[in-house]
């Protein structure tokens, strides 16, 4: 017997408050400093964040992002891998600040696009200096970009994350579901940790939507139970 439905698929929005930091535990204070000095205009300089998949780049830029909205700042938010048209990136005057994420996969036409937007950014006609976060999965040297634009990623302030190890992940899901009053078997863990993204606060997400899909079917998390829900999402 089910108890009623529950709304799955629905993951938590990242926010630094759900951000596990791990062996990164300054860089949720750092970005709410940088969050929080936007409306000043006294960001003179990039910041670059970099760590390989799995890190958490894209839950902290997103939460960044949220803050900033938040705060009644405005901005923009882009990855390479929405495919937006140039035409819309044009830079807007009302901006205080410019995120990237996945920078490493620009295409020389967004290349363009970001190039304008750090000129904008740190030269600015009007006088306004713009806050601009990016993020990409190797230090800023090994970009493969346009060298004019690599430098100046490099040139400011840059933070590397570093990857939980799996060992990590799985003591922090053995204690989150223990909060939970649940009791993961280890091919469980095996399971969860290989099938969904390494992002901690990412699995952290769908071991909630276990617990509530267990819940809704009054069922034991086993494999079959996780295959059963994500056939359902």
């Amino acid at each position: 017997m089910k108890q009623a439905a529950l709304d799955l698929g629905v993951m938590p929005r990242p926010s630094f408050k759900n951000f596990y930091a791990g062996p990164n535990q300054d860089i949720v204070k750092v970005l709410s400093d940088w969050v929080s000095r936007l409306d000043a205009r006294v960001h003179s300089m990039p910041f670059y964040i970099w760590g390989e998949h799995g890190s958490g780049k894209t839950h902290l830029l997103q939460a960044v992002m949220k803050e900033a909205l938040q705060a009644g700042r405005k901005g923009i938010y882009f990855n390479p891998q929405e495919g937006l048209v140039v035409q819309a990136l044009d830079f807007d005057p009302r901006w205080q600040f410019m995120v990237v994420d996945d920078v490493h996969l620009l295409s020389p036409p967004y290349e363009a696009v970001v190039f304008n937007w750090f000129v904008n950014a740190l030269s600015p006609s009007d006088g306004l200096h713009r806050a601009i976060l990016i993020a990409g999965d190797r230090p800023a040297a090994d970009l493969v970009l346009r060298e004019d634009l690599r430098t100046r990623i490099g040139g400011g302030l840059v933070y590397g994350l570093k990857v939980m190890s799996e060992n990590e992940r799985r003591e922090v899901l053995s204690q989150q579901a223990s909060l939970r009053g649940l009791a993961l078997r280890e091919e469980v863990l095996d399971f969860m940790l290989t099938r969904f993204s390494r992002d901690l606060s990412n699995l952290v997400g769908w071991l909630e939507q276990l617990d509530r899909y267990a819940l809704e079917t009054q069922r034991p998390i086993t494999i079959p139970l996780i295959k059963d829900m994500l056939k359902d999402i």
